[in-house]
C-alpha cells in the first residue's frame, strides 16, 4: 500500500496537484499506461471522501472508470438513468436518452463515491498519493523541470517534475504559476443561486425532474434509492438557516406541481447549503510544462451536470497524450491538449448556459422572456431534433 505519511519521491514525470476526481482519475490512467506520477492533496482523506459535489456521470465518464478498473461498485450500486423529465405549465415531458443518442445514458453515483473508489485503487497499487500536503507554489514553470513546493507533517518539501498538472481548482497554486498575461478568462455570474438539500426520503421520481415555474426553478434528484437530493432557485445571498423545513417542502411542492396524481414525498432534511452559480473558462489550458484540468480551467453552473464530467474528459485526453509521449516521444497530443479540450468545454458551457437560462427566472425577467422560455420547452417536446440535441449533450458528447 502507498504510504499516507512519507514524503513523496523527489522527482517524477507528472506532478498532479489536487486529489479530487480529476487528479485521481488521471493518476489511475497514467499508472495503467506506465507513466510515473505523484498526487498531492491539501485536505485529509476523510475530508476529500465526504466532500459533496456532483452526482451525474456521463456515459464517457463511466466508460473511463470501467476501463481503469474503478467501476466495480459503480456497476453494483449506481443508478442507471435512461432519461430526464422536464416540467412546465403543470405538465411533464420525458426525454428518452438511448433512443435519441444511439444508446448512451447517464448514471447517478455521487462524486464522493467515485473519489472513494479511486483512492482505494490508488492506495492499493497506484502511484504515490499524499494527503494533508499543501502546495504553496509551483516554481521554474518556464523551464523543462517545474518544481512543486509543498508542506507536510510540519516540514517543507519539493518534487521536481517533467510536467505539473493542476487539478486544484480555480484558486489553486497551479494557476498562479502561469503569468496572468498568458491567460484569458471568460466569465458569467448568474443572478440567482441553488438552495440544495439532502433528505432521508426515497426519491419521488425514478429519474431527474427539471421544473420551470413562475416561482423559479426546481430540480428533483437523488443520491440513492433512499436519499433524495433537491434544489430550489433562490436569490443570491440567501441564508439557508432562515428557511424552515416546512417552507422548503411547500416551495418544492409548488414548483413541481403537475396535473395528475404525482405527489412529492417529504422526509427529514439532513443537509442544506446555498450554491452560487457562475460560468468560467480559462484559455489556454497549457502553458509550457504547466497544465490545467477540471475546475482549474473551467467552471459550469450545475444545471447541465457537466462539472465532474468535463474534468474527466480533460484527464482522459491528457492521459492519452502522456501515453503517446512515453511510447513514441511525440508531444503532439500534449501540444493539442488545450485546443482539443476547449472545443468540448465550450460546447458544455453553452449547454449548461442553455439549461440554466431556459429553466430559471431572472430577477428582472419580463413576460416576453418567460414566453420565450416556454416556447423553447414546447419546441423540445414537439421536435425530435431539439430533444435529440438536449439528450446528446446531457448524456455526453464524444471525448477528444
Amino acid at each position: 500500500m502507498t504510504s499516507l505519511t512519507a514524503p513523496l519521491p523527489a522527482r517524477t514525470t507528472v506532478g498532479i496537484v489536487g486529489g479530487g476526481p480529476a487528479g485521481l482519475l488521471l493518476a489511475r490512467l497514467l499508472h495503467q499506461a506506465g507513466v510515473d506520477c505523484v498526487v498531492l492533496e491539501s485536505r485529509s482523506r476523510a475530508y476529500v471522501e465526504q466532500r459533496q459535489r456532483a452526482g451525474i456521470l456521463e456515459q464517457g465518464t463511466v466508460d473511463a472508470l470501467r476501463s481503469s478498473g474503478a467501476a466495480e461498485r459503480l456497476d453494483r450500486e449506481g443508478l442507471v438513468h435512461d432519461g430526464v423529465e422536464l416540467r412546465w405549465n403543470r405538465r411533464g415531458h420525458r426525454i428518452d436518452f438511448p433512443s435519441l443518442t444511439g444508446g448512451r445514458k447517464v448514471w447517478v453515483y455521487a462524486q464522493t463515491e467515485v473519489v472513494k473508489d479511486l483512492i482505494a485503487l490508488q492506495l492499493r497499487d497506484g502511484a504515490p498519493l499524499l494527503f494533508d500536503a499543501e502546495v504553496s507554489q509551483v516554481t521554474a514553470a518556464d523551464t523543462d523541470q517545474p518544481i512543486v513546493h509543498y508542506t507536510h507533517g510540519g516540514g517543507e518539501h519539493t518534487v521536481v517534475c517533467d510536467y505539473v498538472v493542476g487539478c486544484d481548482g480555480f484558486h489553486g497554486a497551479t494557476r498562479k504559476a502561469i503569468p496572468a498575461a498568458a491567460l484569458s478568462t471568460f466569465e458569467r455570474v448568474y443572478p440567482y443561486s441553488w438552495f440544495g438539500i439532502l433528505a432521508d426520503v426515497p426519491p419521488s421520481s425514478d429519474e431527474l425532474v427539471y421544473a420551470h415555474s413562475p416561482r423559479g426553478f426546481a430540480l428533483l434528484s437523488m443520491r440513492s434509492p433512499t436519499v433524495s437530493r433537491l434544489y430550489l432557485q433562490v436569490p443570491n445571498g440567501t441564508d439557508a438557516a432562515t428557511w424552515t423545513d416546512g417552507r422548503i417542502w411547500d416551495e418544492l411542492d409548488a414548483r413541481f406541481a403537475v396535473d395528475g396524481d404525482w405527489k412529492l414525498a417529504r422526509g427529514p432534511i439532513t443537509q442544506r447549503s446555498v450554491l452560487p452559480m457562475r460560468s468560467s473558462v480559462t484559455e489556454p489550458m497549457r502553458w509550457g510544462r504547466v497544465i490545467l484540468a477540471g475546475d482549474a480551467a473551467h467552471i459550469v453552473p450545475p444545471t447541465g451536470a457537466k462539472g465532474l464530467n468535463l474534468a474527466a474528459s480533460d484527464v482522459i485526453v491528457l492521459a492519452r497524450a502522456f501515453e503517446e509521449l512515453a511510447a513514441t516521444g511525440s508531444t503532439a497530443g500534449l501540444d493539442s491538449y488545450s485546443d482539443t479540450c476547449l472545443r468540448r468545454v465550450w460546447r458544455a458551457e453553452h449547454f449548461s448556459w442553455f439549461m440554466t437560462t431556459t429553466l430559471h427566472t431572472a430577477p428582472d425577467q419580463s413576460p416576453f422572456d418567460t414566453r420565450l422560455q416556454l416556447s423553447q420547452l414546447d419546441r423540445i417536446a414537439a421536435s425530435p431534433h431539439a430533444a435529440a440535441e438536449l439528450a446528446q449533450n446531457y448524456a455526453g458528447l464524444p471525448v477528444g
